[in-house]
Formats: C-alpha cells, sequence, structure tokens
C-alpha cells in the first residue's frame, strides 16, 4: 500500500505521520528507506545525478512509474544510461521539484515507485 506523504521542508520529508531527515526511496510495497547516495557519487562525484547503478539498486520488476523528486531547488537530474534503463522497461519518469512531487505521488496510482532528494 502506498504510503501518504504529508509534506517536506529544506532537509526533511514526512511520510505517514513519520520524519525523515535524508533522502529516501519508496518501493512498490510501500516500504521507506534512505536512498544510496553512495551509488551515484561513486560514478559521478556527486548524488546530484542518478547512476545507472542507482536505478538498478531501486527499479523493481513491474514497476510502471517513478516519481522523483528533485528536491527542493530542482537539482536532482536522471544520467541518461539510467534514463534509457527505465524506458526500456516500459517504466515512466515524472521528475519534479520535492514540493510538487510529493503531490504528483499522493495523487498516483498503479504501480509506483518514488525518490525524493529533500535538500538542494
Amino acid at each position: 500500500m502506498r504510503p501518504k506523504i504529508d509534506d517536506t521542508w529544506f532537509g526533511s520529508i514526512t511520510i505517514g505521520g513519520e520524519r525523515y531527515e535524508h533522502d529516501v526511496i519508496i518501493r512498490l510495497s510501500g516500504k521507506v528507506r534512505k536512498r544510496n547516495k553512495n551509488l551515484s557519487k561513486a560514478v559521478y562525484g556527486t548524488s546530484h545525478t542518478l547512476s545507472l547503478a542507482e536505478i538498478n539498486d531501486l527499479y523493481r520488476d513491474k514497476a510502471e512509474r517513478l516519481i522523483i523528486g528533485t528536491g527542493q531547488e530542482d537539482q536532482l537530474r536522471l544520467s541518461k544510461e539510467a534514463a534509457e534503463y527505465l524506458e526500456k522497461h516500459n517504466c515512466k519518469v515524472d521528475l519534479w521539484p520535492t514540493a510538487k512531487a510529493i503531490k504528483k505521488w499522493n495523487e498516483a496510482e498503479g504501480k509506483t515507485l518514488g525518490l525524493f532528494h529533500v535538500t538542494c
């Protein structure tokens, strides 16, 4: 079951009443866990570009959509390789600044994954 995202502020996101002070991913099961930024940092030297390795860690078979919150200042981007991987798996990707992404998440239907960057 997909959890409702309550709100976000710079440096935090509240999901189902629980506050997280780090980037998060939300699985198809609804489980929330900390984003593994090191998978992208190892490739790009920054966590502001999502690497293929990080998308491989996040993606699950049968996912129809991935909603990405790109940060309070819209800084996060998807690498070309990661975008191609998701396209190959017929997974639609929506990138929005995090405040708008949580609205899209709460309205979403179907098998949706989420990744939310909570700072810049």
